[in-house]
């Protein structure tokens, strides 16, 4: 099959396709010297905000469970409803600004174990709000202890991803300005 002008017809797509991307991205606002189209990133403003509230959570549980206060189970319970909330929009934000980085070779299985391990903590954040929910619905006053391990479990993965997260930007600099410029001018790859 040809195109009107006689060239491969998958020629003709791959030139069309090329055409409207270009279209598409005169359309996005341009990025700034942090390869970034906002003036900075928004990923560690929110994802801070679930780290808090995952950890405040578990904090909060320990004490109740000590203390025998259920009202700070409430506490734990309204914190973990968010924080699940908010996760997806952490993840949104990081994916997005993870495709703007342009990682370069040494960053990316940091970065990759980065992503996976966010993308799992929604699911796991998710799933001890759904048996929190569960607890809550049938004695809001008591906690089993295996609760409480798995929210040290949670505790020790989101400690992993916060390390994860500050090697990718204390380390390899993803979105500052000496990295960005070194990527552009080919000097990392």
């Amino acid at each position: 099959m040809r195109c009107p002008n006689g060239e491969k017809y998958s020629q003709c797509i791959t030139q069309k396709q090329s055409k409207q991307n270009k279209i598409m991205f005169n359309y996005l606002p341009p990025l700034n010297d942090h390869n970034l189209p906002y003036p900075d990133t928004l990923h560690p403003i929110v994802v801070h905000f679930v780290i808090a509230m995952v950890l405040f959570a578990f904090l909060c549980d320990v004490i109740g469970y000590f203390t025998r206060n259920p009202r700070l189970y409430e506490v734990s319970w309204w914190n973990m409803l968010i924080a699940t909330a908010s996760i997806f929009v952490a993840i949104i934000f990081g994916q997005y600004e993870a495709g703007l980085a342009q990682p370069y070779e040494a960053v990316e299985p940091v970065l990759h174990l980065h992503t996976l391990i966010g993308w799992s903590l929604s699911g796991i954040i998710a799933g001890i709000t759904g048996w929190r929910y569960v607890i809550r619905s049938r004695n809001p006053e008591k906690l089993p202890i295996p609760y409480l391990g798995l929210g040290l479990v949670l505790v020790a993965i989101v400690g992993m991803q916060v390390y994860l997260g500050d090697e990718l930007v204390w380390v390899y600099g993803l979105h500052t300005v000496p990295v960005v410029e070194a990527i552009k001018e080919g000097i990392l790859r």
